[in-house]
């Protein structure tokens, strides 16, 4: 499928490569908004936040993920994704995910939480709703 209207994508995270091939168009949630990616797109180096990541592989083919934080790079026709978690929205567990959002919740509340461990509940809290909502759409 490689052609002018292609580029490579590598979706990684510590586990491993999730997704590694041409497609025709790159769609994901940066920090300052959400970004589309096409074939030839100028150099970026870009943090990313929870969201749904998706691939459209072909004119018929289209490959999703909810995201967890992570950093896109793109540079001479090629884009890495690297993310904590990738998740399909099928495989998404909503009563996991409510029990991380309930707990989330809680250590937001205590007043006894320093600033480092509040700042990891807001990023926890901020994935598990992201990945809720794409739960109740998939």
């Amino acid at each position: 499928m490689a052609g002018e209207h292609t580029f490579t994508v590598e979706v990684l995270t510590p586990e491993g490569e999730v997704f590694g091939g041409e497609v025709i168009q790159l769609s994901t949630r940066t920090v300052t908004g959400e970004i589309g990616i096409l074939a030839r797109h100028v150099p970026i180096l870009a943090a990313l936040k929870p969201n749904l990541l998706r691939l459209k592989v072909s004119d018929s083919e289209e490959k999703e993920w909810a995201q967890s934080h992570g950093m896109l790079q793109v540079f001479a026709n090629h884009a890495q994704v690297l993310l904590e978690e990738a998740i399909e929205p099928a495989n998404l567990d909503v009563a996991a995910l409510e029990e991380q959002k309930a707990d989330a919740e809680a250590r937001l509340a205590d007043d006894s939480t320093g600033e480092a461990a509040r700042e990891v509940a807001e990023r926890d809290l901020e994935r598990v709703t992201a990945f809720l909502e794409i739960a109740s759409t998939a």
